[in-house]
């Protein structure tokens, strides 16, 4: 196992230190490769990967090539998670929510393939069970020989804490090994920790080494705008489907937010509204893109961008974060689509042959009833194509989970059983116009222009 997310939190004299020994053939359990030419990448690159289990491919071109290979095995971050925490607690397998009716639920694509074309290792089915009324896959714990965790501090008993967001998939992978090789940044003496304040004991902790040189780092800066507190992006999505998400948030909510426009629209949550902003590996009180001076490595959102957090806020690891999110804590979660059905399928991470950046966390973020799904994305794809259909082609998230649509065109709620109803249209188009670029839907007597939250 190879801890962290994204480049946060890497244990990175210890990747360098695995390079040096050549050794090939390895299964390396990591949330996600990320980047090319550095961290747990460059394991990818050497060709010391036989086998890798993780949840997001993220902007690692060589990763994706191996996916749309059937050389890759992908799997939702959530049930990675807890499928590591299992393994470290003693519990072999579990039932979860998670991706029913989903590939993983199927078998999804190869683990392995030989050069010549046939499969070497196929996923297998999940099994499925039916409890109160809703539908559970079997999946099984995650132990590993080895784990190559990144801690802050650990004191000379081996006890260790880690710093801000950097605790994500680092603490259940330090507790899921045979033999668990702590790096960090410092060592103390006993002592120096209060009791209380150790995140992870020293009954789990085999090895520690004081790294020589800690990089850190930063896959996406992220800064706030000086003249109006507007955080900068490249993202371009059209404002009046920002504007109109942000009318969403409601006092006192806990929400999730995807990246790009979902993340854009919390720009204009009102100063006088409280929303707890909660991102998947491990933050709860998410606050806006730090200013240049407060850039911190070990502070990201699950963009891979640096943020900051709000008084009050707290961090966790994934494994905690998830089980908020299938606990049904959550009251929102805003994401993006490729392709959403008029009963309310996503589809929102991977484009068969073409295109895979991995489920990540968003197989999870739309399993719970019990939270509110809203999908803010484009009417129409650039080739002029519908977005909402009758049926999905691409490759499942969640079945019947979004709640309602927001696009440039107009807004939608969605019946899981009826299909969806026109809500709200943008000034200037008629119903014919939205007609012609989907699905037939109803339209609501109240039918109103596009609301927008004032700048």
């Amino acid at each position: 196992m190879v801890s962290g997310f994204g480049l946060c939190g890497i244990p990175e004299n210890l990747i360098q230190a695995l390079l040096r020994t050549r050794v090939k053939d390895l299964t390396v359990v990591s949330s996600n490769v990320d980047v090319d030419g550095f961290g747990p990448g460059l394991l990818l690159e050497a060709k010391q990967i036989a086998r890798l289990i993780s949840s997001y491919v993220g902007e690692n071109t060589l990763c994706e090539r191996r996916y749309l290979a059937g050389e890759l095995e992908l799997t939702p971050q959530g049930t990675l998670a807890e499928c590591i925490r299992a393994g470290g607690a003693g519990v072999p397998a579990f039932y979860t929510p998670m991706a029913y009716g989903t590939l993983v639920q199927e078998g999804g694509a190869p683990i392995r393939s030989v050069p010549d074309g046939h499969i070497a290792i196929m996923n297998q089915p999940r099994e499925v069970r039916e409890f109160h009324g809703h539908h559970y896959l079997l999946e099984q714990a995650i132990t590993a020989d080895f784990a190559l965790v990144k801690g802050w501090k650990a004191d000379r008993a081996g006890n260790v804490i880690f710093r801000k967001s950097a605790r994500n998939f680092n603490v259940p992978m330090c507790k899921a090994a045979e033999t668990s090789v702590v790096e960090v940044e410092e060592t103390v003496d006993v002592g120096t920790f209060a009791p209380e304040d150790i995140h992870v004991p020293n009954i789990y902790v085999d090895r520690v080494i004081q790294g020589e040189k800690h990089e850190k780092r930063i896959e996406h800066l992220a800064l706030r705008k000086e003249h109006d507190e507007k955080a900068e992006s490249a993202d371009d999505p059209g404002a009046q489907i920002v504007k109109g998400a942000a009318l969403e948030f409601e006092e006192g909510m806990y929400a999730n937010l995807g990246i790009g426009i979902p993340l854009l629209a919390s720009n204009y949550i009102s100063p006088d509204m409280t929303v707890h902003l909660h991102s998947e590996h491990g933050i709860l009180g998410l606050g806006p893109f730090p200013p240049k001076d407060e850039v911190d490595a070990d502070l990201i959102n699950a963009g891979k961008q640096t943020v900051s957090i709000f008084l009050g806020g707290c961090f966790f690891s994934s494994g905690d974060s998830f089980a908020m999110i299938r606990g049904g804590h959550l009251d929102l979660t805003m994401l993006g689509a490729m392709q959403v059905s008029k009963y309310g399928d996503l589809a929102n991470w991977m484009i068969p042959g073409k295109k895979v950046k991995g489920m990540g966390g968003g197989m999870d973020l739309v399993s719970s009833p019990k939270t509110r799904v809203v999908v803010t994305m484009a009417h129409c794809t650039k080739a002029n194509e519908p977005k909402i259909l009758e049926k999905r082609t691409m490759p499942l998230t969640g079945r019947r989970c979004v709640d309602r649509i927001i696009t440039d065109k107009a807004v939608f709620d969605v019946h899981k059983k009826k299909g969806p109803t026109l809500i709200e249209l943008w000034d200037g188009l008629t119903v014919d116009d939205v007609t012609e670029h989907g699905q037939p839907f109803a339209v609501s007597p109240n039918l109103r222009p596009m609301q927008q939250v004032a700048a």
